[in-house]
């Protein structure tokens, strides 16, 4: 896995942090990529670490435990003024996320973070 720093703007739910951890003991380690598309777009892909090649323009946004989350750069431009929260809730995950057919999925909520800029002129 590529050596990048983490930019520390993810977090977990207790519940995702427990589901995480059923996901883990039946798969190994896994990662998350947040899904940029249209219909996943707050659903964060959960995958085998060594099933997911991690890309030059990936961002890793932090870890949860010891589970890195990344997201594309493209991505990361729209949402780097937002803080994420994994969170669980009833549903199917993605197609190839290993949170498929559970009956839970994850779900990434998201906060607005203050910019620094837009502060020091109030």
């Amino acid at each position: 896995m590529p050596d990048k720093v983490s930019l520390g703007k993810v977090s977990a739910t207790p519940e995702a942090i427990a589901f995480l951890a059923e996901i883990i003991a039946d798969h190994g380690p896994v990662l998350f990529h947040q899904s940029g598309g249209g219909c996943d777009g707050s659903s964060p892909m959960c995958y085998p670490r060594g099933d997911f090649i991690v890309g030059d323009n990936d961002v890793l946004l932090g870890e949860i435990g010891d589970t890195p989350v990344y997201i594309s750069a493209s991505q990361y431009e729209v949402w780097k003024h937002t803080d994420l929260l994994i969170d669980v809730v009833p549903g199917r995950g993605g197609m190839f996320s290993l949170d498929n057919g559970r009956e839970r999925r994850f779900l990434t909520r998201s906060t607005v973070c203050a910019i620094p800029e837009v502060l020091s002129r109030a």
